[in-house]
């Protein structure tokens, strides 16, 4: 797609969104950023992730809960975009099963509330944010022609049926629409919820770190310039297409990346083991042809340089980092 456009991108002050849209940004695209500033987790990383972009003159962001119809109505008749990147969204896989209602809410009613406003306002492309956590259960790497009709947790339930519901817009109003599916993402600024995050916080501060397992459940690791540069490959014209955006190697071990991030800092983990979550995968793998053949996408972070990125930005920020908690849903979501 051409500069000069204009985008919307919800859940701009989240991490996936707030990269993608600082990309955007530099790319010269107008980008309209909404997020609800929900305090899932400590908001204070969303005000930090904001006013990194607010410093850009083609920025223009809103408080607005995607779950609002009304708001959402003044927004789309308020600018015309050219695209909606749909990157807001519950994420958690545990906490999903505490409170399962706010994930259905925002996760597949705030994507249907998008497609009714393209639909009203003639707006043909959506990226919709999507999870590796469907392909729970299938033999890995995971392709995206693998049937992911069993998620095993409200988390992934909501993702499928927003990318069901987005099928639906396509066929009926000629929409077109790349899902992308993010494999586990991590790097600066990342969610506290998330294992890198607080490996690293618990490691730095000596707090035992809370292991579900042994530490041999693997994820496929992607860096967030990598998933940010592939969310706006992914708007060019498709159709509509589900594409994985992983690290697309072998799955790396959690225990391995508590190895290098106790390198990182010259501090040894404590660990402390919990119970394997039934909920959890045990490993995630993408298999990543799709992303390349369709984008020309395939990502450059390896893990050491990007675990390397993600350690450099903690200490620079650790004086107010070290107040995040990193528990994740604590806050009142």
């Amino acid at each position: 797609m051409q500069a000069k456009q204009t985008v919307l991108v919800t859940g701009a002050a989240g991490f996936i969104g707030w990269k993608t849209a600082q990309m955007l940004l530099e790319g010269g695209f107008n980008v309209v950023g909404i997020d609800n500033m929900n305090s899932y987790y400590d908001v204070r990383l969303k005000e930090w992730r904001k006013k990194q972009l607010e410093q850009y003159d083609n920025f223009r962001f809103f408080e607005v809960d995607i779950e609002n119809l009304g708001a959402l109505k003044i927004l789309f008749d308020s600018f015309q975009f050219d695209a909606v990147l749909n990157l807001a969204a519950r994420a958690g896989v545990r906490y999903s099963m505490e409170n399962p209602h706010v994930y259905m809410q925002t996760n597949a009613q705030g994507t249907l509330n998008l497609l009714e406003m393209m639909k009203e306002h003639n707006i043909k492309k959506m990226v919709l944010a999507s999870t590796s956590s469907l392909y729970a259960g299938q033999p890995m790497p995971f392709k995206e022609t693998l049937p992911v009709n069993t998620p095993i947790s409200p988390y992934a339930a909501s993702k499928k049926a927003a990318e069901v519901t987005a099928y639906t817009y396509h066929h009926l109003y000629s929409m077109d629409i790349s899902v992308v599916r993010y494999f586990t993402v991590y790097g600066p600024a990342g969610r506290p919820d998330m294992s890198i995050f607080r490996f690293i916080k618990w490691i730095d501060e000596g707090t035992p770190i809370k292991l579900f397992g042994d530490g041999s459940q693997a994820r496929d690791f992607t860096y967030v310039d990598d998933i940010a540069k592939g969310t706006i490959l992914a708007m060019k014209p498709v159709g509509y297409e589900i594409v994985n955006l992983g690290g697309g190697k072998n799955p790396i071990k959690l225990k391995t990346i508590i190895e290098k991030i106790e390198d990182l800092l010259g501090k040894k983990a404590v660990i402390e083991y919990r119970p394997f979550h039934k909920a959890d995968m045990k490993e995630t793998w993408a298999d990543i042809e799709k992303a390349e053949k369709l984008f020309g996408w395939k990502p450059e972070v390896d893990i050491d340089e990007g675990l390397r990125r993600t350690v450099e930005w903690y200490l620079q920020n650790r004086d107010w980092v070290k107040d995040i908690s990193v528990e994740e849903g604590k806050q009142n979501i």
